[in-house]
């Protein structure tokens, strides 16, 4: 088995971290892998939705392997975070929603991976954090740039400054995880209940909208208003608006083809 697992089912891509016996620790052949595999998922017209999740109960990802870091020269740190940032950009630039199931921890690069997802779902046993600055290194796979953006510069200095874990409850509080549940089963059946549901949509026009929310954040309110428009244009060059908007008339089911 790899060290990252792609099963496809129904529509959904179910990609798991498989390196249990190191608590799906990051390494480069990991991040490797990841990388060939979002490549795939992007070219997989018949991926709609991606549920991502660490193999095992104990850990999602605990983080960037701390023994093959510890020799790392300035040079090789930069290359390996830029290879993080680039692989986990992919997700957050794909037309396909992410869901990020976090049981266990979800530490330094796991939790930067569950960052890089759209929504994230954790169980009660969940920790995440930043442990970076208590060895002396920050996050590089993006952490300090998308938690900023998703709680605001105060909390996220707060929760990388002081290295501290926080609980699933917690992270709820703070508006990063979106659901807590008793069981990864749990977790895992109410994820794939919403991505069946994000799947009787256009697919195009779900793709769209997350390129509108993630790319028009950093832009002005004006800017952000006239590029929603453009894409709302998009939408009405495609065959699925066509289909939609007629089956609402017709009171139908639609059926979208992704063209």
């Amino acid at each position: 088995m790899g060290k990252v697992i792609l099963e496809v089912k129904d529509g959904i891509g179910y990609l798991t971290i498989n390196r249990p016996d190191k608590l799906n620790a990051l390494n480069n052949e990991v991040l490797s892998e990841l990388n060939t595999i979002i490549d795939d998922i992007n070219k997989n017209s018949e991926i709609r939705v991606v549920i991502v999740t660490g193999s095992g109960e104990k850990a999602f990802v605990a983080g960037a392997d701390i023994a093959f870091m510890k020799d790392l020269t300035p040079k090789e740190a930069v290359d390996f975070a830029r290879l993080g940032q680039e692989i986990f950009f992919k997700m957050e630039q794909s037309e396909k929603p992410f869901i990020a199931c976090v049981n266990g921890y979800a530490l330094g690069g796991g939790f930067e991976l569950a960052l890089a997802c759209d929504f994230i779902y954790a169980t009660e046993n969940a920790k995440l954090g930043f442990p970076e600055t208590g060895l002396a290194i920050i996050p590089g796979f993006g952490g300090t740039q998308n938690l900023s953006r998703l709680v605001g510069k105060n909390i996220a200095k707060e929760l990388i400054f002081t290295a501290k874990m926080i609980t699933a409850s917690e992270a709820k509080e703070l508006r990063i995880v979106s659901q807590v549940f008793k069981t990864k089963d749990e977790m895992i059946k109410f994820a794939e209940d919403v991505a069946k549901q994000i799947m009787k949509n256009g697919p195009i026009a779900v793709g769209l909208a997350k390129r509108a929310i993630a790319d028009g954040f950093d832009l002005t309110k004006e800017d952000g208003l006239k590029y929603e428009a453009s894409l709302f244009g998009v939408a009405f060059s495609t065959n699925d608006a066509k289909e939609g908007l007629t089956a609402f008339l017709e009171k139908r089911k639609p059926e979208y083809k992704n063209s």
